[in-house]
């Protein structure tokens, strides 16, 4: 199975997290495609139908790696741990 980058799931997250602040405070079209290219290029990246489920994976998978230097995962990504690091 492909494992995304770190880096790249990470940036996506911010971008994701950032575009929905920025629509809840006002809204705008070019955001709200933008959010809705990312929320679809996370999915992908997590094999997700939904955005939901893709921000818990990716979460997961930034969980597991933090503690490994070497990108080997310390424990399964599709475990649920409580805690996210995105909404």
């Amino acid at each position: 199975m492909l494992v995304p980058d770190p880096k790249v799931v990470r940036e996506l997250l911010t971008r994701y997290a950032a575009l929905r602040i920025a629509q809840a405070e006002r809204e705008r079209p070019a955001a709200a495609r933008e959010l809705a290219d990312v929320s679809y290029t996370l999915c992908v990246m997590m094999g997700t139908t939904g955005i939901h489920e893709a921000v818990a994976k990716a979460d997961a998978l930034l969980l597991a790696r933090a503690d490994v230097p070497d990108g080997v995962p310390a424990a399964d990504p599709d475990e649920e741990s409580g805690l996210s690091l995105a909404v």
